[in-house]
């Protein structure tokens, strides 16, 4: 564990946040601030975004069900919002001080600009599978640099960290905030979640989609919420908060501190990374939706960034801070349960663990997803993803009732190489889409709805083949 520790230190500390930062600030000025010049389009496409539309290209689909954008959006931000939106932040909190907030926020704003390249990458490069499209990161690194073995070892990493670790861990949080709050135990916590988890995940994206566009937006906005009521409730306190937030932000004690503490929970660790933006996770939910341009689901795809940090971490981050109570040696989930008991009284802590329990169930089977997209790259055997499925059940069965801190410490190291694989594939393939950002934004100017065929980039024309007929 001790040199585990060490090499997950080093890569998180002195090759992650500054690659991600380098990385964002390049596709940000590459793109023009896509985040921010874009950012009201964004809100547009995705109150559009609620049905699929079915285009001459998804009727070529063998059993077409194709998903809308909203669904696939949902998805994705069902892997980003989870238990470490709640128990991440404060271990940031408690670890680096208040200024730790400061660094988050700035991480979404430079950060977004990976999560839309990677995204429209994504859907640049689907394919048809059996029932939807499929793609993500193995696929554009297949297709876009034309590199077999690249594209396997990213799928193989990511299908092992979030099919297995990341869905482990997040049995395990669910378990335990079960176990405190209401006494139940481990063993039936397990098996109950198993077999919800097995039911919504045999059947297929469609269903993962439905099941998050209902339960990821409900939870994200009570959770909301209840931070409002708790900074209505003191408001008098929040000038003194926001102060305290920048005044520790540039201490340098603060902002090591700051680093670490932000690199700690979320699916892998915090950090700079809270919203999984150029980590090559979400690019796998960007590509099954159908939409007409490959930069549609880019941008809807980059407010999930936004809504994970500046939304949800934003608001576990002022319950604690408005409580008072972030120095007092508390960390994790127990930081943020004490915070909420003191502003809103005990029964607040019940709200919390249900909280976990819906955060943690959606993540579950949008991780399961990712990993059955990549293990369907890797090989084309109808038996693979069944067999699958059951292993995957069996890893949260023993998440629940087993002791993962190897296994988080693990889980961080393979991110953070899978990471290095996607952030290296979309500096490479990040000119595509600028390609189809100025298409993009060409055609609406013009007052059109963009539609985007494989002939714009003529290059990569035939490893674009479901945009070969115009999508109207």
């Amino acid at each position: 564990m001790t040199l585990i520790n060490q090499v997950n230190d080093f890569l998180w500390t002195y090759i992650m946040t500054g690659l991600l930062l380098v990385t964002g600030i390049y596709f940000t000025i590459r793109t023009r601030g896509v985040q921010f010049r874009l950012f009201g389009e964004m809100f547009r496409l995705l109150l559009k975004s609620g049905h699929s539309h079915e285009t001459p290209a998804d009727r070529e689909l063998p059993h077409t069900r194709t998903i809308s954008s909203f669904q696939a959006f949902v998805v994705s931000l069902a892997s980003r919002v989870g238990t470490g939106n709640i128990a991440g932040v404060a271990i940031a909190i408690a670890l680096g001080g208040p200024g730790a907030v400061f660094w988050m926020w700035v991480v979404a704003f430079v950060g977004s600009a990976n999560a839309f390249v990677e995204s429209t990458l994504a859907q640049l490069f689907k394919v048809r599978g059996d029932h939807s499209y499929c793609g993500g990161p193995a696929y554009y690194i297949l297709k876009g640099l034309g590199s077999r073995w690249y594209a396997v070892v990213f799928a193989v990493l990511i299908t092992v960290t979030f099919g297995f670790a990341f869905n482990s861990v997040q049995a395990n949080t669910i378990s335990l905030a079960l176990d405190n709050s209401f006494g139940i135990d481990n063993v039936v916590t397990g098996a109950v979640l198993t077999a919800v988890s097995m039911a919504v995940i045999w059947g297929g994206i469609q269903r993962i989609a439905r099941i998050n566009e209902i339960l990821v937006p409900l939870m994200a906005v009570l959770y909301i919420l209840l931070a409002l009521y708790v900074v209505a409730t003191r408001i008098t306190m929040l000038p003194h908060v926001m102060s305290l937030i920048i005044e520790n932000a540039f201490g340098l004690d603060q902002a090591i501190g700051g680093g670490m503490g932000m690199a700690v929970i979320m699916g892998v660790k915090r950090g700079l990374f809270s919203n999984e933006a150029g980590e090559g996770s979400t690019p796998n939910a960007a590509a099954t939706a159908s939409v007409t341009h490959p930069a549609i689901q880019g941008l809807i795809q980059t407010l999930g960034v936004f809504t994970d940090t500046i939304l949800v971490c934003s608001a576990t981050a002022f319950i604690i801070l408005c409580s008072g109570v972030f120095d007092s040696g508390l960390t994790g989930i127990e930081l943020t349960q004490q915070a909420l008991s003191t502003e809103v009284g005990a029964g607040a802590t019940l709200f919390v663990a249900v909280a976990i329990v819906m955060f943690g169930f959606t993540s579950i089977v949008a991780n399961y997803y990712y990993g059955e997209t990549n293990l369907r790259f890797i090989s084309t055997d109808r038996r693979v993803c069944p067999i699958y499925r059951i292993v995957v059940g069996g890893v949260v069965m023993i998440g629940s009732v087993a002791s993962l801190d190897l296994v988080w410490a693990l889980a961080d190291i393979t991110m953070a190489l899978m990471t290095l694989c996607n952030i290296t594939a979309i500096l490479m393939l990040g000119r595509y889409a600028f390609i189809c950002l100025d298409d993009y934004c060409r055609q609406r100017k013009e007052g059109k709805e963009p539609v985007y065929t494989s002939s714009t980039i003529s290059e990569i024309a035939t490893q674009t083949e479901c945009w070969d007929k115009v999508q109207k």
